[in-house]
């Protein structure tokens, strides 16, 4: 008789709920300091060997769902590169040792992805150090709450959001393609706000719909070279972002709006970008996998 059963966990009560504490931080935040802390699946990713001898990059790997990713990625088999922003040091370090700590190569490369030359040095740094790039994850954005409206959205922030949220992927994917080989898989972070736009997110909003047709897009172009591009549309989820960008009566209320009453764990997301970077996907392209803990889209 087997000794370990599986017992079902209840999604709407398996994390905490709101109402949270009132909180705020600077831009961009760090789970350390979030009450309560974030949950990478430090203590539950168990990984299967999905990804061995895969070599990944992916865009704000140093907490949140980046580091969740890059977590997973790295109990899968794979070797990881990841960018952070020079703020972000402390937080990238612990990604770091994660994925070492599965026994993977760790690479940490600060810089701006505004910057047109970074985000190109940064494929190369991936493919000079990792001998390759199989698997690029465009996970990295910008946003600021506006609830005053347009008229609050400056031209530097819009600028801002549009540079992180949507140049940075385009030109990551172009400096990936010459080293991307059939079997390889470009997995895109879009959002519930691709759909269901809230007022005050107006130009995050705009960006991920933006996310959503450039992945349908260029998962057409690039099927008959064998590249495979999905991407991955979460509902609220529980990351640095929403303190360090949000008021701190609403960080306390976070999630609730979700069918689950709940916001995600970065944990939660991370088996979505793998199975999307694994075999068992073989055959999905340009597909937009929803994880909004039950809004539909």
């Amino acid at each position: 008789m087997p000794t370990d059963q599986f017992t079902p966990q209840d999604p709407a009560g398996r994390y905490p709920r709101p109402d949270f504490a009132e909180q705020s931080q600077p831009h961009p935040g760090s789970g350390a300091r979030m009450d309560p802390e974030p949950d990478h699946g430090e203590d539950s990713y168990r990984g299967s060997g999905r990804l061995v001898g895969r070599r990944a990059l992916i865009t704000g790997g140093d907490s949140g769902i980046g580091r969740a990713v890059a977590l997973a990625f790295a109990r899968e088999g794979a070797d990881v590169a990841f960018c952070h922003l020079a703020a972000e040091e402390e937080d990238a370090g612990v990604t770091a040792r994660l994925v070492e700590g599965a026994g993977r190569r760790a690479l940490a490369v600060p810089g701006d992805l505004r910057e047109e030359q970074f985000c190109a040095d940064l494929v190369t740094r991936t493919v000079e150090a990792l001998g390759g790039l199989d698997i690029l994850v465009n996970n990295a954005a910008y946003q600021m709450s506006r609830p005053e409206g347009l008229a609050a959205i400056s031209t530097e922030q819009f600028d801002r959001v549009m540079k992180t949220n949507l140049y940075a992927l385009f030109w990551l994917c172009k400096a990936a393609l010459p080293h991307l080989r059939p079997g390889a898989s470009i997995i895109n972070t879009a959002s519930v706000q691709a759909y269901r736009p809230s007022p005050h997110l107006l130009d995050y909003a705009t960006t991920k719909g933006a996310v959503v047709t450039f992945t349908q897009g260029l998962a057409q172009q690039l099927a008959p070279e064998g590249i495979r591009v999905n991407a991955v549309a979460p509902g609220p989820v529980w990351t640095p972002l929403i303190p360090a960008t949000m008021a701190a009566e609403k960080v306390a209320e976070f999630g609730r709006q979700s069918p689950l009453g709940r916001p995600a764990q970065p944990a939660e997301m991370a088996p979505a970008y793998v199975f999307l970077a694994s075999q068992e996907a073989g055959c999905i392209t340009a597909e937009i996998v929803n994880a909004t803990g039950g809004t539909p889209l």
